[in-house]
């Protein structure tokens, strides 16, 4: 007999752990990872697990790869950050469509 079944086990969310201004580390869920056209730079978007209430904050970081350690860069130039937030805006838009669909 064959085996109908659907295997709904939904993927886990990637977490890192972020220290802020006092040293505390908070919980956060990658978004996603993406590289621009043109640069070797890479780029991750994530949220916090527990957000504040009536807060919906997503932040943006460079990373770099050292083996199993990710190093995380704040974003602090003009034009690197329109193109972050640009290509952010694109996949959430594409996001959107496809789920209208």
């Amino acid at each position: 007999m064959a085996d109908n079944r659907v295997d709904l086990e939904e993927e886990q969310p990637e977490i890192i752990y972020i220290d802020d201004e006092e040293g505390n580390e908070e919980e956060f869920e990658v978004i996603m990872k993406f590289e621009v056209d043109g640069s070797d730079a890479k780029y991750m978007m994530v949220a916090p697990v527990e957000p504040e209430e009536n807060e919906t904050d997503v932040y943006a970081f460079r990373y770099e790869e050292d083996g199993d350690d990710i190093k995380l860069f704040p974003i602090t130039d003009d034009a690197e950050w329109e193109i972050v937030e640009e290509t952010f805006n694109t996949f959430v838009e594409a996001d959107d469509e496809d789920f209208e669909k």
